[in-house]
């Protein structure tokens, strides 16, 4: 059975494993999402992705722990909500600003916004994608974006 297995950058060559979804846990589509995600959040921790690797029937991601997760403002829970997509500026000075939410029907719309380097905000437009999350305390993806031209 296909499974993601994230497993922790310990420094030295030695990697944990940390945490692991099966495709009968989280479907086809997400099992896809999860892997474009470059942060990590759980149990209040961020975390990168460093490497992404095959084995097999498992897809191993590498994450290094970055530390306490910085709460952006007007965070929101969507436990149980379906699925949902926040836009955020990605500048901390504006404390990770909420630009937009918008709810997805399946994780294969997610997936189209995780692919794009320009993403079109609905509402507002098109926006310069910088990084995305995958928020597991709060059940939401998180896409980080700046003005298109802004350095």
């Amino acid at each position: 059975m296909k499974k993601i297995i994230y497993y922790i950058d310990k420094g030295y060559g030695h990697y944990e494993p940390f945490y692991e979804y099966t495709v009968s846990n989280v479907g086809m589509d997400e099992f896809y999402a999860r892997q474009l995600c470059t942060y990590f959040i759980m149990r209040g921790t961020e975390y990168e992705l460093t490497a992404t690797e095959m084995d097999g029937e498992e897809d191993i991601l590498v994450i290094k722990e970055i530390g306490k997760n910085l709460s952006g403002e007007d965070e929101k829970s969507f436990r149980g909500e379906g699925i949902h997509i926040e836009f955020r500026s990605y500048d901390i000075r504006e404390n990770f600003r909420l630009i937009s939410r918008i709810p997805c029907s399946t994780h294969f719309d997610v997936l189209r916004f995780l692919l794009k380097d320009v993403v079109d905000v609905p509402g507002i437009g098109q926006k310069l994608r910088t990084s995305t999350e995958i928020d597991e305390d709060r059940g939401v993806y998180v896409i980080y974006v700046k003005d298109l031209g802004e350095e």
